[in-house]
């Protein structure tokens, strides 16, 4: 079994983060690890507190992972403060890390800030190291400083950001009114990644779930173009059969077939 590791903050109500992670990785069929860098208080409402994990449990989760593991793909998502970012970067480079995806986390759906100012620069100088970063639409423009409205400013902002190093890069069309569509630059060309929107608020942790679906599939010696076309079809079929668990944005359904097979009753 493929081996995949996390590295990113808790949900507390089990949608996004860690949480979503581990539950991706197991519907693919590889084997999900963690490391934490931050415990978040978070329900369906919003994110209420934020506690990080100091550089140095970081760091020592990971060697914990590398010294006695072999690790065959790193999903990289919420990391706050600078020390951290560069922490990690020195270690996957200490351990050649093959197979990087960074989602670059920045705010929540419900507005909390999850990136201090400080570590913006950081998590630039992080993606040189990803085979795949998957910035959402504000991401792309924290990562590049230019306002995105069109498929070709997607278009324009991965480019610019393969320009801090990193090898391919999916820019996500989710935050635009009008269609689901992607922009993946894979090996210096665009590749055009249609999608739909579906009628549903419940959309909570979908950055989380695509990114650790990428991860999955490269694991499994998939390319990177058919990694992300196979995760875009995971995170689509999950949105479809998404579900409420509070008064506001519940989850996707990551595990929709032993949900079917176990008759849950989402009502």
């Amino acid at each position: 079994m493929k081996k995949v590791l996390t590295i990113a903050g808790s949900d507390s109500c089990g949608g996004a983060g860690i949480q979503a992670d581990l539950k991706t990785m197991s519907a693919l069929g590889v084997y999900g690890m963690s490391v934490i860098t931050a415990v978040t208080a978070q329900n369906s409402i919003g994110v209420q507190d934020v506690m990080d994990v100091t550089p140095e449990i970081v760091e020592a989760q990971i060697r914990s992972i590398f010294d006695d593991i072999q690790v065959d793909a790193v999903k990289i998502g919420m990391v706050s403060n600078s020390k951290t970012i560069s922490v990690i970067k020195r270690l996957l480079i200490e351990y050649k890390t093959k197979n990087i995806v960074i989602d670059p986390v920045m705010v929540s759906k419900s507005g909390y800030f999850l990136l201090k100012p400080e570590a913006q620069t950081a998590i630039k100088d992080l993606t040189s190291i990803a085979d795949v970063v998957t910035p959402n639409i504000p991401e792309a423009e924290v990562l590049t400083e230019m306002k995105i409205k069109s498929s070709s400013d997607m278009e324009k902002a991965a480019f610019s950001i393969k320009e801090l190093g990193a090898k391919n890069v999916l820019v996500k069309g989710g935050h635009r009114c009008n269609d689901a569509n992607d922009v993946l630059l894979y090996e210096n060309k665009i590749l055009n990644i249609d999608g739909h929107r579906i009628d549903t608020k419940n959309t909570h942790g979908t950055g989380c779930t695509l990114s650790s679906a990428i991860a999955s599939f490269l694991a499994k010696g998939e390319s990177t173009d058919k990694s992300v076309y196979l995760a875009k079809q995971y995170i689509t079929k999950a949105i479809e059969n998404s579900f409420s668990i509070g008064s506001g944005v519940g989850p996707v359904g990551h595990f929709i077939e032993l949900y079917k097979k176990a008759d849950v009753d989402f009502k």
